[in-house]
């Protein structure tokens, strides 16, 4: 059983359907509205209104960055600003060059298309999407062997939205044929108490600004676990106080989904405590860390490592995972004397 079996995690910035269901009610409907990404969005910005004054579709839009920092957000923007539907679609959705040959070929002038996981599309409905953004037409062939035909079909305008949380796995090709890319940050408290505010109004919930701040600070730097986090302080606000979220309602909220003042959950602090006490803070391959703390290795690799890097409590070096001493600091922990820690083979 894994961790995600086990129990979901509470600082997962990945969508559950509870989240897309909350989501759709919080989410900014125009780029006035959006908070943060300020860079992406005053380019972002220039680009759609240059296409309004032209009276033409806007060029293909390119986001990259975690997830949970509002690329689905962004693409919705896009079509309610070029006042066009927005059709949404996934890379994994599209196994087949005629999947995706069906899609464009019922595509309206300036429609949108959000395609979600653009890195995990398959090669074949890659290559015909090359024609389809350069040329504005695709090749459907019909039949099999000797006498197979390929008949083009003109495209309208139409205006793509890719999305990635892995730009480097996208071929040049493919990302050289989008007029504007823009990267997604992690967000500042700052924003996230912004995002928060906002989301409290809609949620009909009381957070004063000391709440929000706590809430902002153990979020990640990612609005969607900002949002989550918010419903399960309110959700405790409810049931053991009068509903006001304030610090210490908030403190005491996170405490209980034991999620600590640095975002950290029980997952990381496995993680880190397993690093610290049993290897002595490493060097330690990364297959034995996760046989310490019971997870696979892509587990603690792709799920946990991450943010503990970001956070600067953890470091990947040739000879294994490496604790900093920022880690001890925060587990409370003294590190060991020079010479007298373990010394563990990275495998």
């Amino acid at each position: 059983m894994t961790w995600e079996d086990a129990d979901p995690r509470l600082v997962d910035s990945a969508a559950d359907a509870d989240d897309r269901a909350v989501e759709t009610a919080l989410r900014p409907k125009d780029l006035a509205e959006f908070v943060g990404q300020e860079r992406v969005r005053e380019q972002l910005d220039l680009v759609l209104r240059a296409a309004r004054q032209r009276g033409g579709a806007a060029d293909h839009v390119l986001l990259s960055g975690a997830p949970g920092l509002g690329k689905t957000t962004l693409a919705m923007i896009v079509a309610a600003e070029m006042a066009a539907p927005i059709r949404i679609t996934s890379g994994p959705a599209i196994q087949h060059a005629g999947d995706l040959a069906a899609i464009l070929s019922s595509l309206q002038e300036g429609e949108v298309l959000f395609l979600d996981e653009l890195h995990r599309m398959s090669r074949p409905a890659e290559e015909m999407l090359y024609m389809a953004m350069e040329d504005l037409r695709v090749d459907v062939v019909v039949g099999k062997g000797p006498g197979a035909t390929a008949i083009p079909l003109e495209l309208p305008p139409f205006t793509l939205v890719g999305a990635t949380t892995r730009a480097g796995l996208l071929p040049p090709p493919l990302r050289d044929r989008f007029g504007f890319t823009g990267h997604m940050e992690f967000y500042a408290p700052a924003e996230l108490e912004r995002v928060l505010h906002r989301s409290a109004h809609l949620l009909d919930v009381e957070v004063d600004a000391a709440g929000a701040a706590e809430i902002a600070g153990r979020s990640r730097g990612t609005p969607r676990i900002a949002n989550r986090l918010l419903r399960r302080v309110r959700d405790y606000a409810q049931v053991k106080a009068d509903g006001v979220i304030t610090r210490e309602i908030a403190a005491r909220g996170l405490e209980v989904y034991e999620v600590d003042d640095r975002g950290l959950d029980r997952l990381d602090r496995a993680v880190l405590g397993a690093l610290l006490k049993l290897f002595s803070g490493g060097p330690v391959g990364l297959s034995t860390l996760a046989v310490a703390v019971g997870e696979e290795r892509e587990t603690v690799e792709e799920v946990a490592e991450p943010f503990l890097v970001r956070e600067g409590l953890l470091a990947r070096t040739p000879r294994g995972r490496v604790a900093t001493p920022a880690a001890w600091a925060h587990l409370g922990l003294t590190p060991p004397q020079p010479g007298g820690g373990m010394q563990q083979t990275a495998f």
